[in-house]
């Protein structure tokens, strides 16, 4: 029987990893943004991505609308 708190646990590394990867991906995906000149659309990327460093660090939760 797997307790809750492992349960807990196990959520909470998966929402860690899968912070991690999209911040990941913002990064890449700002790099081709800014490859093509893009500028409004790399500013809204680079948004989003400290966002997701600031989730990842724990500085802010991860919705607005539901407290973690």
């Amino acid at each position: 029987m797997i307790l809750e708190s492992e349960m807990n646990s196990r959520r909470e590394s998966d929402a860690r990893e899968n912070i991690a990867y999209i911040r990941q991906m913002l990064g890449e995906l700002r790099q081709v943004a800014l490859g093509e000149g893009a500028d409004m659309l790399c500013y809204l990327i680079e948004m989003a991505y400290v966002e997701a460093g600031d989730v990842q660090a724990g500085r802010r939760p991860r919705s607005v609308f539901h407290r973690d």
